[in-house]
């Protein structure tokens, strides 16, 4: 039977992972991280048709209505405003069918990948490198000793990713001078009220005439009462200091009372910074028993939300290659002639996002 190691317990590398155990290969996943909620990467996702699309391919059927059952409440509207509340640029998405998810919490989703996979996931167990042994299989080295043998190996381990620094180590993704401070808004009997109507149903981008951006997106639960509203600050400050509620509230002192009206119900211990990265496009390399997923090879930023997307797309097409009977080394050339491409087009459309974004 086919051994497939996964560098990577993230929304990628549990996709692929549900659907190789789902079509009955051994599948090994080890995470770094200790437990699965000890990650601070984002709280909102967006999920488009083509995400949809791999989570059916990927999932089993129990898992798919998990996910969907716990996702957000579906969201029908993109838009753009200035620091006044006056729109700029607005996109509806009418009738959208209730099976679709629009929007998920990273948390909730990652949970629900990880269901039935308690024997194939590890936690507290960091990828380090690998080696290609002298039969052609690849065995992976752990940070605290030890290591896994299989016949291929996947690094879904993000833009940190140990895996691609060994196979392409020329392509580590840049820093763009950007930093993202997130954070939300509990969604409760007080707080509802508060929030405008367009921001209730999608996301919201708010451009500062100061150069400040602030995305509003909510999370409203389909299985349970309550949620949050995310908010997003992107600034090209390198240095941020400890108080991450008030860089927001300083970056917004002079805009819409609204919005400061909804900050100062932020919850200010859910405040993080991410750095804005983005892979530059690379040329394909000699496939072998190694391959990348996701960020691992194609960083973005967070623009259009399609990071994930991407992820999900990646983790079908290496899923439905490794599953259709090619040999292991055949089905991973054909998903790279897919992925690359398709993943660098994708970088390339989020940087031309940003920029108009944040000017």
């Amino acid at each position: 039977m086919t051994r497939v190691l996964i560098s990577g317990a993230g929304i990628g590398g549990l996709a692929l992972a549900q659907a190789l155990r789902r079509g009955g290969l051994d599948v090994a996943v080890h995470e770094q991280d200790p437990t699965p909620q000890t990650r601070g990467q984002g709280y909102r996702l967006h999920i488009d048709p083509n995400g949809n699309a791999a989570l059916r391919a990927c999932l089993p059927p129990e898992v798919l209505d998990l996910v969907r059952r716990t996702s957000g409440v579906n969201g029908d509207l993109v838009a753009t405003y200035t620091q006044h509340l006056v729109r700029v640029y607005g996109q509806e998405f009418p009738g959208i069918p209730a099976d679709e998810i629009t929007n998920v919490d990273r948390e909730t989703l990652r949970r629900g990948l990880l269901t039935g996979l308690s024997e194939n996931v590890t936690f507290g167990r960091t990828v380090t490198g690998y080696r290609i042994t002298g039969a052609g299989r690849v065995r992976v080295e752990f940070a605290d000793g030890g290591g896994d043998e299989g016949d291929l190996l996947v690094g879904a381990d993000g833009v940190g990713s140990a895996v691609r620094r060994k196979l392409i180590p020329h392509a580590a993704p840049r820093d763009l001078g950007l930093r993202c401070v997130y954070g939300r808004m509990p969604i409760d009997a007080t707080t509802e009220p508060l929030i405008p109507a367009d921001f209730s149903r999608g996301f919201c981008w708010v451009a500062g005439e100061n150069g400040y951006g602030v995305g509003f997106a909510p999370v409203r639960f389909r299985d349970r009462s309550g949620g949050y509203l995310m908010i997003a600050l992107v600034t090209a400050a390198e240095a941020l200091p400890g108080d991450l509620l008030g860089v927001v509230l300083e970056a917004t002192a002079d805009w819409h009372p609204a919005i400061k009206t909804l900050l100062s119900y932020a919850d200010s211990t859910s405040f993080f910074p991410i750095t804005i990265r983005a892979s530059d496009r690379v040329d394909p390399w000699p496939s072998g028993p190694v391959t990348l997923l996701g960020d691992a090879i194609h960083t973005m930023p967070p623009a259009g939300g399609v990071g994930a997307n991407t992820a999900l797309q990646d983790a079908a097409t290496l899923a439905a290659e490794l599953l259709s009977g090619k040999p292991v080394l055949e089905a991973v050339a054909a998903y790279e002639r897919v992925m690359i491409p398709r993943g660098f087009d994708t970088v390339e459309n989020s940087l031309r996002m940003i920029g108009q974004m944040i000017r």
